[in-house]
């Protein structure tokens, strides 16, 4: 017969049977089950969605749509610039070599593309002090008091029967500029165009219109100051700002009239420095801060020598208060903006001015090369006088409380024959 196998021990009575141990596959196994089953169950239910997305963009495609009807466009003068580091190109800079202009409504005059944030000018940021009213009078057509648009085609219109279009003269981040020519009496002119996506400051003229920033500082500083460029008219289209600047016959911007000369002998560069300083000097005492100060925004005369002052697009309301926006070229900014993220406007305007008359008796920025201030004192050629030194270094003190007054660099010995405005 059969062997009989074994019995199996009965459990004690009471007691719990043992289970089986699992293997370390088996739990492996376990683990990941659930986990690839709800992967699965995702990629089918994704497929199966983009099959239903990919069907319902067919069908709306195949779907007719109706054609939006074309709108009448008014053609709008090509307009105005700033470069795009914090420049503009002054009104009347390319004279000597003007490009041409693009037919209006061309391509070329349209909308600029933007500018990258770390080079983006910013445009003023203050607003005016209790008390303090605004001066100037600007002529020519405006927005009215409610600020309603006027008609884009019968304004263009009417500006293009008084002004005769001529070559581009530069162009940037917040638009171009266009040489012109007044017909009534053939005055050369700048026609500067800003669009208004670009215009993030508005403030109020004398007789309570609604203005862009730039326009409202030009207000209060060009009236009868020869120092700064005169604002002949402005005009509000739906899609710009269209500004109308006086520009000399024969005129250069500061930095080509530099390179030209590699660098100015100190009395001309005195000359200069002398104009611009009382033209930042009127501007600080009607309550405005240029904060772009440099040789793309001066425009010397060449025919009568005077410098005039360029390009409000930065300017703000000056405060005794610091600044914490940065509005200009960085390379012009002040160290306590770099270190610290505030300046003073005051402190600021010298530390440009500083690096302008650098420039001036030099033919290049001082720190264009990356040299660092705490390494010791600016070297300067040995041709320049040792008052002309002491001023550059002075004004480009690395503490702002070091730097002079505006008022301390008209009775500066290397000024001490300019009197005080």
């Amino acid at each position: 017969g059969r062997a009989m196998p074994p019995a199996r021990p009965r459990p004690r009575a009471g007691l719990p049977r043992a289970r089986p141990r699992p293997s370390r596959r088996g739990l492996a196994s376990a683990r990941l089950w659930p986990c690839w089953r709800w992967r699965c169950w995702a990629g089918i239910s994704a497929w199966g969605g983009g099959g239903i997305a990919a069907l319902r963009l067919r069908l709306a495609r195949a779907r007719p749509r109706p054609r939006p009807r074309p709108r009448s466009r008014p053609r709008l003068l090509p307009g105005p610039v700033e470069d795009t580091g914090g420049a503009a190109a002054p009104a009347a800079s390319a004279a000597a070599s003007p490009a041409r202009a693009p037919p209006l409504g061309s391509a070329a005059a349209g909308p600029e593309p933007p500018v990258p944030r770390s080079r983006e000018r910013t445009p003023g940021h203050g607003r005016p002090r209790a008390g303090e009213g605004h001066s100037g009078v600007v002529a020519g057509p405006g927005p009215s008091a409610d600020s309603r648009v006027p008609p884009a085609g019968t304004a263009q219109e009417a500006l293009l029967e008084r002004y005769r279009l001529g070559s581009l003269l530069g162009r940037g981040g917040f638009g171009r500029v266009f040489a012109a020519t007044r017909i009534s009496d053939g005055a050369p002119v700048a026609i500067k165009r800003v669009p208004r996506n670009r215009v993030r400051h508005w403030g109020e003229l004398p007789d309570g219109t609604s203005a862009p920033l730039e326009v409202v500082l030009l207000a209060k500083v060009s009236t009868g100051f020869p120092g700064v460029v005169q604002l002949l008219e402005w005009l509000e289209l739906p899609s710009c700002i269209v500004m109308v600047l006086e520009r000399p016959e024969q005129c250069q911007d500061l930095q080509r009239f530099i390179r030209a000369r590699r660098f100015l002998p100190e009395e001309e560069a005195r000359e200069l420095f002398r104009q611009v300083l009382e033209a930042v000097w009127h501007c600080t005492s009607c309550g405005v801060l240029h904060r772009d100060i440099k040789p793309e925004n001066i425009l010397v005369d060449l025919d009568t020598g005077q410098a005039k002052l360029i390009d409000f697009g930065c300017g703000a309301y000056l405060q005794d208060t610091v600044y914490t926006h940065f509005a200009g070229t960085l390379s012009y900014s002040p160290p306590e903006w770099n270190d610290f993220g505030w300046y003073h406007g005051e402190a600021a305007t010298v530390w440009s001015l500083g690096i302008l008359l650098h420039q001036m008796v030099c033919g290049e920025h001082p720190f264009k090369r990356g040299r660092n201030l705490s390494w010791g004192q600016l070297p300067l050629p040995q041709r320049l006088s040792q008052e002309c030194k002491d001023l550059i270094r002075w004004c480009l003190s690395v503490n702002s409380l070091d730097r002079p007054a505006l008022e301390d660099l008209f009775c500066d010995p290397w000024m001490q024959d300019i009197p005080l405005p």
